[in-house]
């Protein structure tokens, strides 16, 4: 494994700082830009912890843990798939209001080169921003993302039993 690099994506959204704020820490449905993930927190402030589950909850996706949050500006956590042992890596949402709309620009920072979770979130990155930009822009993710979420309830049942969100608690 080499050192760890950082990857940046960058994306310009026709829609108001609220509504992209709002859709980044939903925790009144799912996230739909976040691979139709459904977020439970303990709090979204620094400290408070993450995990991004499957729709029904039985599963853990993501683990994490908030480190900056900045109403509407900047919002950065921890990272780290849970069915992996990769190290963790940081996730670092900027938002910037410009004329017609919001500049969102997502970091991921020490990203373990050569792991699973490097490859995954090379390819997660442009997934989350152009389906962040959709569902703002039109009400709804992409339709290669809306076929890829029943593949996910499709494989759900062949999912690692180390991803079992009992496994992951809060």
């Amino acid at each position: 494994m080499t050192q760890p690099k950082k990857e940046m994506f960058k994306i310009h959204i026709r829609g108001t700082l609220d509504s992209v704020w709002q859709e980044l820490t939903r925790t009144d449905g799912l996230q739909r830009a976040m691979f139709n993930s459904r977020l439970h927190t303990d709090g979204v402030q620094p400290g408070g912890q993450l995990r991004m589950r499957s729709p029904n909850g039985k599963y853990t996706a993501v683990t994490g843990q908030y480190i900056e949050v900045e109403e509407k500006v900047k919002l950065s956590h921890t990272f780290r798939f849970a069915a992996y042992d990769d190290p963790e890596c940081t996730v670092i949402y900027e938002l910037q209001e410009v004329d017609d709309g919001v500049e969102l620009t997502l970091t991921v920072d020490n990203l373990p080169e050569g792991t699973k979770t490097a490859k995954q979130m090379r390819q997660g990155g442009t997934f989350i921003v152009n389906n962040l930009k959709a569902i703002i822009e039109t009400g709804k993710p992409t339709f290669g993302a809306r076929m890829l979420f029943v593949l996910f309830k499709l494989m759900a049942p062949f999912s690692p039993k180390k991803s079992l969100s009992v496994n992951w608690p809060i």
